[in-house]
């Protein structure tokens, strides 16, 4: 009993964190009528600077790892991509009143990563004083690119047998659209300078000053965003609102099991579980959408797109960072 009000208080506290404010901050004055907009191009460019700022840290982690440390979590990184959109293509996709492109669109986006709340995670990472390891952030492709192409190829096959087409389908085409994605696109830039090139003096001077600035405005943009897409995912069926309340949190905790594995055999840090989770239990709000509209065009976007942004992604912030950090707590005593 002890140990559960220690992990509730600490979970209370986190909710309290600067970052999840700005989110609650946002819902809030939308929800009361506000006409704040942010244009969608600096929007934009704030999610650049952040993706490139972590991207930038962990190249520079990077080369300095063992390579063979990451190994284990990259494949469980995979594993956990591939396996919510199985999970979802077997449960979303097939109940009632659910379009089975639909089902597997959704659950493709839910597999992908968010950029944001990645970033969200690691500043409630470092605020709390818990480490993890820099190149930990280098997972998201290792979980995003198989979950976007697993679901496209899904949702390919399914409706090729659909309407008895017995076209074979396209892999490489699937993977590059998601490579050129320009959330992907910023964080591989950002790895790729900081594995390659000399940043630190840039890197101290420039992005990280203005990183968690960026992310506080970022946060107000998304809750406001989350609001105004209540009225999409009223259009289609509840299935996707219960899916997008629950499921965030099953992933995290599937992919916080697997991140305690990796611990065990490999010594993968706490934090670095923890950021395991807060990725495997996000959803792609910038390069998961054009990728699913382009591979999947017969899905509704007001099902994805609603339910992650509306309800999966605020989820995912506020209630799943909290949970993992306080989990991480109790079990590794963190």
């Amino acid at each position: 009993m002890e140990v559960l009000l220690d992990f509730g208080a600490r979970f209370l506290l986190q909710l309290q964190s600067p970052t999840l404010a700005f989110l609650l901050g946002g819902i809030l004055i939308a929800a009361l009528g506000s006409r704040l907009t942010i244009p969608d191009a600096i929007y934009k460019f704030i999610v650049f600077m952040l993706l490139l700022k972590v991207g930038l840290k962990g190249g520079m982690a990077i080369g300095e790892a063992d390579l063979a440390a990451m190994l284990l979590p990259a494949v469980i990184a995979v594993v956990v991509g591939c396996l919510i959109v199985v999970i979802g293509r077997y449960t979303l996709a097939m109940l009632p009143g659910i379009r089975t492109e639909d089902g597997i669109a959704t659950a493709g986006l839910f597999g992908a990563v968010s950029g944001s709340t990645l970033a969200a995670g690691t500043v409630v990472l470092e605020s709390e004083g818990i480490t993890y390891e820099p190149w930990a952030v280098a997972l998201y492709p290792f979980m995003d690119i198989p979950a976007l192409v697993l679901a496209i190829v899904l949702a390919s096959v399914y409706l090729k047998k659909k309407d008895g087409s017995g076209e074979k389908v396209q892999i490489w085409p699937i993977v590059k659209e998601s490579l050129q994605g320009p959330a992907l696109s910023a964080l591989l830039l950002g790895i790729a300078l900081g594995l390659f090139t000399n940043p630190d003096q840039v890197f101290d001077t420039f992005y990280e000053p203005l990183f968690r600035g960026l992310l506080s405005v970022l946060m107000l943009i998304m809750g406001i965003e989350a609001y105004a897409r209540l009225n999409e995912l009223r259009r289609v069926a509840h299935w996707f609102a219960v899916y997008a309340a629950v499921m965030p949190i099953v992933h995290g905790l599937v992919a916080f099991g697997l991140g305690w594995v990796a611990h065990v055999l490999v010594g993968f840090s706490p934090g670095g579980v923890v950021l395991l989770a807060i990725i495997a239990g996000s959803s792609s709000d910038i390069s998961g959408p054009p990728t699913l509209r382009a591979g999947i065009p017969t899905a509704n976007p007001s099902s994805y797109i609603g339910s992650s942004t509306s309800i999966g992604t605020p989820v995912a912030i506020a209630i799943g960072i909290p949970l993992y950090i306080g989990l991480a707590q109790v079990v590794f005593g963190a």
